[in-house]
């Protein structure tokens, strides 16, 4: 499997378990979203937009590629979030409908990602000004790992509410490989 396949798998994995954690998210009145847990962003509200923040802003440095992917056009009209634990959307269906816009775009985007690309070394500055020079397949390692470790959160915070969202094992997408005859 080439090293574009694992991303669009994590891409698809991205996807996959944000329509669960959405699902989830939507059994809950808006007070619920927004109470207070406890959590490193507060609420279960607190913890998606941080999620969309962070997303944001790393495909805004994405977009920065001298490979000027397409994809991320739309992207590039956004404005960047400017600290971590902004509140984009207080509304659970405008957080949705852009979550599901940047999942779809993401998944779109990864396809078309070469092995130059991934080897790119990308120049960005973080949310403090402080300059970095990564490999760009480092850094979108870590895009999706960041993802995972608050969807993990979210899901305790999910628990805590009353509410399971099911398996949310990477495995699960994984496919089966046929044996050797």
């Amino acid at each position: 499997m080439s090293l574009q396949n694992h991303f669009s798998l994590l891409a698809s994995y991205n996807r996959w378990m944000n329509v669960k954690l959405y699902e989830a998210a939507g059994k809950l009145g808006a007070a619920e979203l927004a109470l207070p847990r406890g959590a490193f962003f507060g609420s279960l509200l607190g913890t998606l937009n941080h999620l969309m923040v962070a997303d944001r802003i790393w495909l805004s440095r994405f977009a920065e590629h001298p490979a000027q992917f397409a994809a991320l056009e739309s992207v590039r009209n956004m404005s960047r979030p400017t600290q971590l634990d902004e509140i984009l959307h207080e509304d659970f269906a405008a957080l949705e409908s852009q979550r599901t816009m940047l999942d779809l775009m993401m998944l779109e985007w990864v396809a078309t990602l070469t092995d130059a690309d991934l080897a790119h070394v990308l120049e960005y500055k973080n949310t403090k000004g402080v300059a970095s020079r990564k490999r760009f397949s480092s850094l979108l390692l870590h895009f999706f790992n960041h993802q995972t470790h608050h969807r993990g959160q979210a899901t305790t915070l999910f628990s805590q509410a009353g509410l399971d969202v099911g398996v949310t094992d990477l495995l699960m997408l994984i496919p089966e490989e046929v044996a050797p005859e």
